[in-house]
């Protein structure tokens, strides 16, 4: 009987260009790296939202964060969502989770509690990390100024905790078909990582791409609110300049080496899908941090999948990719029926050919930075689409985007309203008014479709569509019944 197994690595915080195998030689990251030239390294992934609990939310349960209800930070899942380690326990498969959630609707740090589908001898979230710790070292480890005053030892950093319970799984279940997620936050912030990392990027000037010089003009009126104080700046003069972050970075490439060794020892047969959450801006386009933007420095992250005798050695894939198909990959990769409630669709194809072209499109949203602060924007409700070449984001409440990747790779010209991209734009704006329906979108309505720039955009009429769209979740709940008769219903999407 075959025993397939899984394991899906991330990080958190982490741009594509922060990878040797992604183009940057000044990166020391030689174990993703190895599992690159091992495997299939995806050029064009995508996030379903630059944020970290909603692009969780999307990787853990393969529905969007809009479909899923966390589609803001320490905002929790529904209740009759299930995760992939839910799935999966369900039909006999030992699941674990090692590292940071951000989904259970409480703080940065999680709420300590198993959810329902992991084995609980294993989990680790980051509060149970902090419960550890005394005091002292509690606050130490959220300041960056620690980095400055003191050597880090290895075993007190979360990412090696991590690695540690991750290394003790694959020991003692190895030869089991399981599927393990395990889960750092660095190199995010506020770092903490041992030597030689701390000092590593001392003095080190991250690259300056075209768009750090971005005016922000004809772009949405958010973002100038949003970069107000670097748009400000000399950036002729600016250094980018990230000494901790960068030593995070590849610290916890050397973590992350640990658990592929270890894989290769107890369980090389296993399929492995490496990604992050998101990036950073790093001052491109005149910004930092992450949040609501579509632009390839938070939304293209690192992605690699490897698995000796089915995914292609020194591989690279030029498709778009989404982190929404990661679940029904590893449904299918795991033999088991696809759900119809899941919005993405399996990989596998695309993993055994680097030609293979799984999506045309994939789609990304943003709702809200977290629900618990105010010093991130408020709402501002988008809805994205990229089809391989050009980028179409629907801001509902600003100026809408258009960018043609091929001619204008670093995003700098807004083309929503040239006459001569009307086509593609309009095309790729029915998609995402398409995919809104298609998922049951909680925000869909007339105001997406009539933008000023859509001429043949249909009346406001209060009906909209006058569908309606019921759950498909019948492994789970029973069927749903038609409003109009009582009865289970024949059809989940129809005329109400």
């Amino acid at each position: 009987m075959p025993t397939p197994k899984v394991v899906v690595i991330m990080t958190d915080t982490q741009r594509k260009d922060m990878l040797g195998c992604y183009g940057n030689p000044d990166m020391k990251t030689p174990n993703l790296d190895r599992l690159a030239s091992g495997g299939m390294r995806f050029e064009r992934a995508y996030t379903c939202q630059p944020v970290c609990g909603p692009a969780r939310s999307a990787i853990f349960t393969g529905t969007f964060p809009h479909s899923n209800g966390s589609w803001t930070n320490s905002y929790a899942m529904g209740d009759n969502v299930k995760t992939i380690g839910q799935r999966l326990t369900d039909h006999g498969i030992h699941t674990a989770y090692i590292g940071k959630w951000h989904l259970d609707g409480s703080d940065y740090f999680g709420n300590g509690i198993c959810p329902d589908g992991w084995d609980a001898d294993y989990w680790y979230d980051m509060r149970r990390y902090l419960e550890e710790m005394d005091d002292d070292f509690r606050m130490k480890s959220r300041k960056t100024a620690t980095m400055q005053q003191e050597h880090i030892r290895e075993e007190d950093t979360y990412g090696h905790r991590v690695s540690d319970r991750a290394i003790h799984f694959l020991q003692y279940h190895g030869e089991e078909s399981f599927f393990l997620a395990v889960s750092y936050d660095e190199p995010h912030g506020p770092y903490l990582c041992p030597e030689p990392y701390a000092s590593l990027y001392q003095g080190y000037h991250f690259p300056k791409s075209r768009n750090v010089w971005d005016t922000l003009e004809d772009k949405p009126d958010y973002q100038r609110v949003w970069g107000a104080g670097q748009l400000q700046q000399d950036r002729d003069a600016l250094q980018i300049e990230a000494p901790y972050y960068l030593g995070c970075n590849a610290y916890v490439d050397y973590e992350i080496g640990r658990v592929l060794d270890s894989i290769q020892a107890y369980a090389p047969d296993a399929l492995v899908i490496y990604t992050s959450d998101h990036g950073d801006f790093l001052c491109s386009h005149a910004l930092n941090n992450k949040g609501p933007a579509f632009y390839d420095e938070i939304a293209n992250i690192p992605f690699i999948a490897a698995c000796p005798g089915v995914i292609p050695a020194h591989s690279v894939s030029n498709a778009p990719t989404s982190h929404i198909d990661i679940v029904p990959t590893i449904l299918d990769f795991m033999g088991l029926e696809i759900p119809k409630l899941l919005e993405g669709r399996s990989m596998l194809p695309a993993l055994q050919d680097p030609k293979a072209t799984v999506n045309d499109k994939v789609f990304c949203e943003f709702g809200r930075y977290e629900v618990d602060h105010d010093g991130f924007g408020g709402f501002q409700p988008m809805r994205s689409v990229f089809d391989g070449r050009y980028k179409l984001s629907i801001h509902l409440l600003s100026t809408d985007e258009l960018y043609d990747i091929q001619e204008d790779p670093d995003e700098m010209v807004n083309l929503i309203h040239s006459e001569a991209h009307m086509e593609v734009r309009n095309r790729l704006h029915d998609a995402i008014l398409t995919w809104q329906n298609e998922t049951r979108d909680p925000f869909r309505g007339y105001y997406w479709e009539r933008r000023p720039w859509r001429t043949d955009a249909r009346p406001a009429t209060w009906e909209y569509t006058r569908y309606t769209r019921q759950r498909e979740n019948e492994e789970y709940e029973p069927r749903q019944l038609d409003y109009a008769t009582g009865l289970p219903m024949e059809k989940a999407t129809r005329i109400k």
